[in-house]
């Protein structure tokens, strides 16, 4: 009888899974379909890198890998594999023990990640692994959007022209058709890492807010373009109303795509009536502002730490822990700031306009370092992104690139009365404060004694009164601001203090 010799088993292929937590338009797990190898879904969590994940993030983390795990089992039958500690340890060695042909991942933008990530591809084509890198993550690459001259763009305006002249992204891909797992490798289980609250469980707004993965996000989107995107804006600045897509935290884990995000817009505008456009227009401008963010990061590595404008490196800051912990918990009196912390507290998110607003308290108000409000939007954000919080916190600082100017000092009073012109936000999240009078609601310290009263507030009691006086401290923001050593802002500043605008 003639034996017949069965054939060695194809070495497989790794996909390293990342910031790109789905199946649909991913570009890494396509090529490796493409191969017909068996294939390794891994996940390292690595948090050896600075800025590793914040508690909030750490909690959606739990819950998307959780989802993908249970797609891939669905679709193609087997699951992830997880793995702890040095990726730039962890990654060669899997591909090394298990014969791997190739490894595929998706890029990710932050410094640290660039530089582990070319490490990581010179010691796997040294050892003779096929080591590809593609991009999930954005619509244009950073070293693709340059000046005239070849630099890159510091101003977002001309940026974003420039991305529009490259014409419209890639259009997204399909999941893969069909894939087989690599058999026989242990994985870490995932309640091992410990990323859930326990001691407290502190989660419970999250879970009551949330449903991360990606089975759900795209019907999400569908449901923002057929409901939110007609009106958007106008609407978009009002955390009274359900007007934004609430996609960021989907976006960042990678659950969904900015192509396929790009797309469902595009096709809708053209489908729809001529007046969605400016509309759509202005969400995909939003985009816009998350690759500006990322371009910036790219070119800067410093951005998350240093001023990107070295004049403020002389700036007089405040160090005061009363004053930041009582930002941080939603007790400065502001009631629209009191509701934007205590929204982030409980639901992990806040709106973008409020956002603005605490921001500028901290900063203008409290003239807290910009740096301290960033480290508090990252470890209690589930959108938290080293580009978008970094970019952002300098923006409104006046420190960053294309900052807003560090003379418009946010009226919390006028912006509460503008974008909350009932008080319906202030009264979900300052539940003190749900029986004053929409003409009182933010500046409660206004308010007759007998409103105050018959509302069930006490100032400094049940709710506090107001921990700095509004126009103080901006006056005392702006001569610190006037200390600074770029004479045309000293002057710009000096000129329209004496003008006494600068509110906004």
């Amino acid at each position: 009888m003639t034996r017949i010799k069965s054939s060695p088993a194809p070495a497989p292929v790794v996909v390293w899974f990342r910031q790109d937590l789905r199946l649909a338009d991913n570009p890494a797990l396509n090529a490796a379909a493409a191969h017909g190898a068996p294939v390794i879904a891994l996940y390292v969590l690595d948090d050896s890198l600075a800025w590793k994940p914040g508690a909030a993030s750490r909690w959606w983390l739990h819950q998307a890998l959780n989802a993908l795990d249970g797609d891939l089992r669905r679709q193609y039958g087997f699951g992830l594999t997880l793995r702890r500690g040095r990726a730039a340890d962890l990654v060669p060695q899997l591909a090394t023990q298990t014969g791997a042909q190739a490894v595929f991942w998706n890029r990710c933008y932050e410094p640290a990640a660039i530089e582990r990530d070319a490490k990581i591809k010179a010691v796997l084509k040294q050892a003779g692994i096929v080591a590809e890198s593609h991009n999930a993550s954005l619509l244009y690459e950073p070293w693709t959007v340059k000046t005239q001259s070849g630099g890159w763009f510091k101003v977002y305006s001309p940026f974003w022209r420039a991305c529009r002249a490259l014409g419209e992204p890639p259009s997204p891909l399909p999941a893969p058709k069909q894939m087989h797992g690599h058999a026989g490798l242990e994985s870490d289980m995932l309640a091992n890492w410990h990323l859930l609250p326990t001691k407290p469980d502190w989660a419970g707004g999250l879970r009551n807010t949330w449903v991360p993965g990606s089975l759900g996000v795209e019907s999400m989107l569908a449901n923002f373009i057929d409901q939110g995107l007609n009106g958007y804006a106008e609407q978009r600045d009002r955390p009274d109303m359900p007007a934004t897509s609430r996609l960021s935290p989907h976006l960042h884990f990678g659950e969904i795509g900015p192509r396929q995000i790009w797309h469902a817009v595009r096709f809708a505008l053209d489908a729809g009536p001529p007046s969605l456009a400016r509309h759509g227009e202005k969400f995909l401008a939003e985009l816009g502002w998350r690759e500006f963010a990322h371009h910036l990061l790219f070119h800067c590595p410093s951005l998350p730490e240093q001023n990107f404008r070295s004049d403020f490196d002389a700036f007089p800051w405040h160090d005061d822990a009363a004053a930041l912990k009582r930002w941080q918990r939603g007790q400065t009196g502001y009631p629209i700031v009191d509701a934007g912390m205590r929204e982030l507290w409980h639901t992990g998110w806040m709106h973008n306009r409020v956002r603005m607003i605490v921001a500028s308290f901290l900063v203008k108000h409290l003239r807290q370092h910009w740096r301290q409000g960033e480290a508090w939007f990252w470890d209690t954000l589930v959108d938290a992104d080293l580009a978008n919080n970094a970019a952002s916190w300098q923006w409104v600082a006046g420190s960053g690139a294309d900052a807003a100017p560090y003379f418009r000092i946010f009226n919390p009073m006028l912006q509460g009365e503008r974008f909350d012109p009932e008080g319906d936000y202030v009264r979900a999240w300052v539940p003190e404060l749900k029986a004053v009078p929409a003409r009182f609601i933010h500046k409660p310290w206004q308010a007759p004694a007998l409103v105050l009263r018959e509302a069930g507030v006490s100032l400094g009691g049940n709710y506090p009164a107001p921990m700095v006086d509004h126009d103080a401290a901006r006056i005392s923001a702006l001569a610190a601001f006037a200390t600074l050593r770029d004479k045309e802002g000293n002057e710009a500043a000096a000129k329209r203090l004496h003008e006494g605008r600068g509110a906004a």
